[in-house]
């Protein structure tokens, strides 16, 4: 007889023998249970700390936070005794939380900022970012095939696995597992109470190292928007607002103001290990030396740009939200929030954003609606040409265009204009890219660590450039304007405190420039006071909060209690609360947020010199130009900006034409009036160019 080759686990061969097995995984459940909650929490830290060695470190020097953790998982384990297919339960849950601690780990590898839950809503926003990866093709590869493998043996136990055969217990095994994830806020309590474990991180990444990735980001699913402050009333809202500035903007001729985010822009001469060939920021120093400067106290470290971005913008601390959130992701997506650009639109200022990367991102285009913006110009907006050496991101020079477009698209009336950079922005080849740069940096540990400064530095090099370039362009124009330049992080180099000539990973550089002779007054300030400082030197003095913080800089409250606690309650009122600081009213609502400042229009639809193709002429298209024919796209190749062509196939007498300008997931941006289309020129020569000879 034929010898037959398949493997059959002896256990299966012997039907007793499985029973017994079974009987004993039964029994001794529970104790298997913790076992196994033990094991993955550690296997959760080797892979989220890249290190056994750290993840035993963890377990040494935090034993009851580790100890908390595998009780968390335990607790979700708890959930299979009340299904049949127990062993498939235990392995689908393993399998989740190791699949979250995979995805920390790959996350760590790219930046500094552990996986929170908000990040789940980020999704949408890293797969439109071709241009960074948070995952290697290396690493997205064997994900997907680790979850198909992982998916297809599951589907193998659910047809094939054990199922439970004892008594099941209706009433009382679903009240034993109430109990138990009852008693999970209780031990949190407790563990907090006796410093096992901490309510609030002021460092997301440092958290998350002190108190295990489980726990961290279990709070990050359940600890979302405000908590209610201790005794918020209308009261302590009125008490508040009655230490702020009361005075009356009293500036009569306004300055425009523009406030440029330097993506990733730090001092490098701060790095302790590292030395140059010449000085990479000489226009940002001498900024520094002869305006109003400083440090800057920020939320993030090496990503998170959009929640420094909210502090600037509105004057509220990140401190008081849940562990990891994005505001712009939660709150902001359903209701309004009073920033700087609606309090200066209050007093007659034309408020505008401008950046050379998507729209969508970070939920950008709804979020400066809910903030009071009148426009955005986003990069699908722009005739954008220039991108950095790795092709990742536009150059910053094409901001200075954009930033003179906002302010002479409103006449007669200051403006504010808040620029995003982009040009710094990650990720950093380990290779060598630049073949002869202009800066030659030294004393990083390794070739590849030695490639990435390199980029890096000559990057900011060339945004220390755009500074100079658009102070001048600002200066030639004229009219009194500040520009208050700032960085939203240290860049995701794997920099610890110790390498910073601050000591401090949350500490990034401001700097100001003005034309109009306003004194230098330096000043280390958090992120959410930068605005209300720069305003009251204006002797600008409007906003809830940005006023609250006037009185708390003049008067050195700053960082105090009572200042803290009455920042905490003006915000909790103004995006959570009743709003008593506005009698109840709605006094800030969302703008009908126009994209671009610049309309885009047809003129014509011509034969192209090419067979087969139509040419469509017009004004202020990009690549981001689609060509909708009775509401349909249809494919559109991109010529110029002012210039599209089309398939002649595709477009027949009496056709409704219009150009749209689409942003990530197909949204609509702007739109050209509508054209009907007609007889063509019958010459069978494209049309020249607007403006050519």
């Amino acid at each position: 007889m034929k010898k037959s080759f398949r493997f059959i686990p002896e256990s299966y061969k012997n039907p007793e023998r499985k029973a017994r097995i079974i009987n004993i995984c039964n029994r001794y459940s529970l104790l298997f249970h913790i076992l196994l909650s033990m094991l993955l929490c550690f296997a959760i830290e080797v892979i989220s700390r890249h290190s056994i060695a750290k993840a035993f470190g963890f377990f040494a020097l935090h034993t009851w936070a580790f100890a908390y953790n595998a009780f968390i998982i335990f607790a979700s384990l708890s959930l299979v005794y009340l299904l049949r297919r127990r062993a498939l339960g235990r392995i689908v849950i393993s399998g989740m939380w190791l699949f979250l601690g995979t995805i920390n780990g790959c996350v760590l590898s790219n930046r500094v900022t552990p996986f929170g839950y908000t990040d789940l809503k980020c999704i949408s926003d890293l797969l439109a970012m071709q241009n960074t990866n948070y995952f290697t093709a290396g690493e997205a590869a064997l994900v997907v095939f680790v979850v198909s493998a992982f998916l297809i043996f599951c589907v193998f136990l659910f047809f094939k696995g054990p199922k439970f055969q004892g008594e099941r217990r209706k009433v009382l095994t679903p009240c034993l597992i109430g109990f138990l994830f009852l008693m999970v806020p209780v031990t949190t309590h407790a563990a907090q109470n006796s410093n096992i474990l901490a309510s609030y991180f002021a460092n997301i990444a440092q958290g998350y190292e002190n108190y295990g990735f489980v726990y961290g980001f279990s709070t990050s699913v359940v600890d979302r928007g405000m908590r209610k402050p201790d005794r918020y009333s209308e009261e302590s809202v009125e008490a508040a607002k009655q230490v702020s500035k009361k005075e009356a903007s009293t500036e009569k001729n306004k300055p425009n103001i523009i406030t440029v985010l330097l993506e990733s822009f730090i001092d490098p001469t701060e790095v302790n290990f590292l030395q140059f060939s010449k000085d990479p920021i000489p226009n940002f120093r001498k900024l520094t030396e002869t305006y109003s400067s400083g440090h800057l106290r920020v939320p993030v470290v090496g990503a998170g740009t959009a929640n420094t971005e909210f502090e600037i913008l509105t004057g509220m601390s990140m401190q008081y939200f849940g562990t990891g959130e994005y505001p712009y992701k939660t709150i902001l997506k359903q209701t309004d929030c009073e920033s700087i650009a609606s309090d200066l639109s209050d007093i007659g200022y034309g408020t505008h954003a401008v950046h050379n990367n998507g729209g969508n991102f970070y939920s950008r285009t709804n979020a400066f609606s809910m903030m009071g913006f009148d426009s955005f110009t986003s990069k699908e907006l722009m005739n954008i040409r220039q991108y950095t050496p790795l092709g990742s991101w536009p150059t910053d020079d094409i901001l200075i265009d954009e930033t003179i477009k906002s302010l002479d698209s409103t006449k007669d009336q200051p403006d504010f204009v808040y620029t995003i950079t982009v040009q710094g922005h990650g990720d950093y080849p380990t290779e060598k890219v630049l073949s002869d740069p202009e800066i030659l940096v030294t004393g990083a540990e390794d070739a590849s660590s030695a490639n990435q400064w390199e980029y890096y530095v000559n990057m900011l090099h060339e945004v220390d450039k755009f500074i100079y370039n658009l102070t001048e362009a600002l200066n030639a124009r004229g009219e009194d304007t500040i520009v208050v330049f700032f960085g939203d992080h240290l860049p995701s180099l794997g920099l610890e405190d110790a390498d910073m000539a601050s000591g401090d990973l949350f500490l990034t550089r401001y700097a100001t420039w003005n034309n109009f002779g306003l004194p230098k007054e330096d000043a280390d300030l958090a992120a959410y006071e930068l605005m209300a400082s720069v305003t009251n030197s204006l002797n600008i003095h409007e906003g809830t909060i940005f006023t609250y913080e006037q009185n708390a800089l003049e008067n050195n409250l700053s960082g105090t209690e009572p200042y803290q606690n009455g920042l905490n309650h003006l915000q909790y009122d103004l995006l959570y609360g009743e709003r008593y600081a506005y009698n109840g009213e709605d006094r800030y609502p969302a703008t009908e947020l126009i994209m671009g400042t610049e309309e885009t229009s047809i003129a014509g639809v011509f034969p192209s010199r090419y067979p087969d193709y139509l040419s469509i002429s017009g004004k202020n298209f990009t690549r981001w130009s689609k060509i909708y024919v009775n509401g349909e796209k249809v494919p559109t190749f991109y010529v110029n900006s002012s210039r599209l062509r089309m398939y002649a196939e595709d477009l027949t007498n009496g056709d409704i034409v219009v150009v749209n300008q689409m942003g990530s997931g197909d949204t609509v941006f702007r739109s050209t009036p509508e054209f009907l289309y007609g007889d063509p020129n019958t010459d069978g020569t494209e049309a020249p160019l607007p403006g050519s000879n």
